[in-house]
């Protein structure tokens, strides 16, 4: 089962790693849909949102990636994997799940590291 956690983590962290590079470097093709030119229009009025966006799951991606920072890196990726699935919601729901998917494995990451978290709850 360890085996099979550390696998299941690891391709979430590289899952992310790959978002946030490719919001930086621009590699992956931007599906052709008119939702997706309207939001990447609006996007581009805020210069600041996409780099940030692409920081946190670029620095997010690489804590999950190690056990002794997999709580931080948890934590940090949850605001935006809850904009995936509202932005997956919204404009193609046949992604939730894909989106699901991925939300239930951070869910899993978060009880796994509950005793970490623990602190900054109570």
């Amino acid at each position: 089962m360890k085996i099979l956690k550390t696998i299941i983590f690891t391709l979430f962290a590289l899952m992310f790693i790959n978002a946030g590079l490719d919001k930086f470097l621009h590699y992956m093709p931007v599906p052709d849909m008119p939702e997706f030119k309207a939001i990447n229009e609006a996007m581009a009025t805020l210069k600041w949102i996409v780099p940030l966006t692409g920081a946190v799951e670029l620095t997010s991606g690489l804590l999950i990636l190690f056990p002794k920072t997999r709580a931080l890196g948890a934590i940090m990726i949850f605001p935006v994997m809850i904009g995936i699935l509202v932005h997956n919601a919204t404009f193609i729901p046949s992604g939730l799940i894909i989106a699901g998917v991925l939300f239930l494995i951070l869910i899993w990451m978060l009880i796994d590291n509950k005793d970490k978290l623990k602190s900054l709850v109570s």
